[in-house]
């Protein structure tokens, strides 16, 4: 369904700035008895609200086709395992959290994140709609009501387990076509002096390192804290505090109270919107920069994939996230480049993938086929996977990065 009206502000004046094509859903990954069954496809279009500033996608897929049998699990990664442990201890000690304090997440996944507050001794419940993905949780410990989170869900949850001292939805917000219910929902929830602390990709590093591979179809919007701090305003929350951190290409944590709570606001907060206003990230110049940029970016991918294969070299790719089935669709990459993929998700192994019908295969196949080059669809979790390589690239083996522009992996691995 298309979109015609802006997901905060309600406004009416959207202006598309990049058109990526009609792809397959990106997490739709298939079996080799679907690959003959035809396959739904939406069209993937950015467009800027000229009245508020949102970067959003114009085309909505209903949330119970996208997330009710999911294919992300976070504890397959390291890095969100230590990034989880740092949440944890930020919160705990600067908001004062106290063993048995309550903890919500919504959108809560495997349960990585809230399994960090329990080591501090929090009471951790998880809200995810995935039937699947809730199920592992709870079979391994941690409390998780499978349903989607909303003001009637934070209204159930109050009377059965009472308000959240802490709310923390990571990486949700994107997900989520009510944005104003969402944020309603958060500010019913929370008890009078608890926080809420909600993680997204940031739209700075996004238009700086020309991240367009992140947008596919769950992804409906990309935020500036800027945009962020007027959302929350409208349900009487205030922001008080951004933190930046370097998982998932670049992202922001911004915590809110409501307001006239007890926590006084940062100065950070105004300087990252300043920084924003720098950058002119409302204006649709801007966005249209970005997207010839993405345009020379694709061309340049090609360029360099091409000539590798005329000169005979073998190529893999490593990763299957959503991200990666993006900029294959965008770039036209198939099985005649790129003929199989590896990816560490035992979810994802001896599947294929939507659009191209790439097989997955585990990461030990690079061991046994030695590629000559590997291009990493996964690359936000770069220094992750060369380390997991090493031995790959210790037999020459080389790592390509598709953006902002495609360059090879040089990083240095810990002797």
């Amino acid at each position: 369904m298309q979109v015609t009206h802006c997901r905060v502000c309600a406004a009416g004046d959207l202006e598309l700035f990049l058109d990526l094509g009609e792809t397959a859903l990106a997490n739709r990954f298939l079996g080799a008895e679907q690959l003959a069954e035809p396959e739904p496809r939406f069209p993937l279009r950015l467009v800027l609200c000229r009245r508020c500033g949102l970067v959003q996608i114009d085309e909505e897929v209903p949330p119970e086709v996208l997330f009710k049998n999911y294919i992300y699990v976070s504890g397959t990664s390291d890095l969100v395992k230590v990034h989880a442990a740092d949440l944890a201890r930020h919160f705990t000690s600067t908001y004062r959290l106290e063993a048995g304090d309550l903890v919500l997440e919504a959108a809560s996944n495997d349960g990585t994140v809230l399994r960090a507050f329990q080591q501090h001794g929090c009471r951790s419940v998880g809200i995810e709609p995935a039937d699947n993905i809730a199920s592992v949780a709870n079979a391994e410990g941690v409390e998780t009501i499978c349903d989607f989170f909303g003001v009637a869900a934070a209204q159930r949850f109050c009377r059965s387990h009472g308000p959240a001292r802490l709310f923390l939805g990571r990486h949700v917000l994107a997900h989520v076509a009510d944005l104003r219910g969402f944020v309603a929902g958060m500010a019913a929830v929370l008890h009078p002096d608890g926080i809420a602390a909600v993680e997204v990709p940031h739209l700075l590093p996004f238009h700086d390192h020309l991240e367009y591979d992140t947008v596919y179809h769950e992804h409906l919007c990309y935020f500036s804290v800027g945009v962020l701090k007027n959302l929350f305003e409208r349900f009487g929350l205030e922001l008080i505090d951004v933190r930046e951190a370097a998982i998932h290409g670049g992202s922001i944590v911004v915590t809110a109270q409501r307001r006239g709570g007890p926590w006084p606001v940062q100065a950070r907060v105004a300087r990252i919107i300043a920084r924003e206003d720098e950058n002119e990230l409302a204006l649709p110049s801007t966005w249209q920069r970005f997207a010839r940029k993405v345009e020379h970016s694709r061309k340049l991918l090609l360029a360099e994939l091409d000539r590798l294969v005329r000169r005979g070299c073998r190529l893999a790719g490593y990763g299957a996230p959503a991200k990666g089935m993006t900029l294959l669709s965008y770039c036209g990459l198939g099985k005649d480049r790129i003929p199989y993929l590896v990816d560490r998700s035992p979810h994802k192994q001896g599947l294929f993938t939507p659009g191209g019908h790439i097989p997955i295969d585990t990461p030990d196949r690079l061991l046994r086929d030695q590629p000559d080059v590997v291009l990493l669809l996964a690359w936000n979790f770069a220094t992750e996977i060369a380390r997991q390589q090493a031995e790959y690239l210790r037999r020459g083996g080389r790592l390509l990065l598709p953006i902002p522009s495609v360059h090879e992996w040089r990083g240095r691995l810990a002797a």
